[in-house]
């Protein structure tokens, strides 16, 4: 099975210079939680999740208005690309520990999005002597992958000895 087969297309994107109001309003049109952040030469630069939104505007004290894209967004974008197979798209999920992956063009352009949801959707059960192209299994080991809490380190401090 190929991301061309699971992905959506024409997936909703904003540019780097948007403000974060209207980030969250296209997330809102197109019922989403992530927008791929693509540059003036038309390539996929960034990735801006809700969270990410939610996050700067609880810690800068500015307005939705005047807080940027390109200050919040990331920029380690994990992608496939649409004549991938889905299982290299599983695989760079787990990688990159992200449930959505902008899908790219050999060429740097933006074609769809493919998402855990899109894939668990395709899953297929096992049959009486059928392996199945996409198991349930697979998936929930991908998932399990994603969700693998990173805990912050804590730190050893020297104690003075008096």
């Amino acid at each position: 099975m190929k991301v061309v087969n699971v992905m959506m297309g024409t997936p909703y994107f904003c540019r780097p210079e948007a403000n974060l109001g209207s980030a969250t309003e296209l997330m809102w049109t197109g019922n989403c939680g992530f927008l791929p952040v693509v540059g003036d030469d038309d390539k996929v630069i960034g990735i801006i999740t809700d969270r990410d939104i939610c996050v700067a505007l609880g810690t800068r004290g500015r307005p939705s208005g005047e807080v940027t894209v390109a200050e919040v967004m990331s920029t380690k974008v994990y992608s496939c690309a649409p004549e991938d197979d889905i299982h290299m798209a599983l695989r760079a999920m787990r990688e990159g520990h992200v449930r959505r992956l902008p899908v790219i063009t050999n060429k740097g352009a933006l074609v769809g999005v493919i998402s855990m949801d899109d894939v668990l959707l395709r899953a297929q059960a096992p049959s009486l002597g059928k392996t199945p192209e996409l198991s349930s299994e697979e998936i929930v080991k991908t998932y399990q992958a994603i969700n693998v809490r990173q805990l912050p380190q804590a730190v050893a401090t020297k104690r003075a000895v008096a």
